[in-house]
């Protein structure tokens, strides 16, 4: 699912983004809803919880994005390796001229 989400276009930072955005949409809607909602403190507690649950939600697919695009590069920057190493075996030598 994570690999399907990164080639999507999906990135980490997003995920982060969202985890934080989560929060700060959490202690807004209890404000709101403590200041100007009839119904009082729970109700209140009861939506900061709701929205303030999505954040761990949204920083664990960032960890596992991140991972995703770590292992990318790292398969990138391999091939890279390989590709340099068989050019450097294919160049002849003047050893022994």
């Amino acid at each position: 699912m994570i690999s399907t989400l990164h080639r999507m276009g999906l990135r980490s930072g997003m995920m982060y983004t969202a985890g934080l955005a989560s929060i700060g949409l959490a202690a807004a809607s209890w404000f709101v809803s403590r200041n100007y909602e009839p119904a009082g403190q729970e109700r209140a507690d009861h939506w900061g919880l709701f929205l303030g649950e999505w954040a761990p939600a949204f920083f664990g697919m960032g960890i596992a994005l991140r991972i995703e695009e770590m292992r990318e590069t790292r398969q990138q920057e391999m091939s890279e390796w390989q590709e340099a190493q068989q050019q450097a075996m294919r160049t002849p030598t003047r050893a022994g001229v």
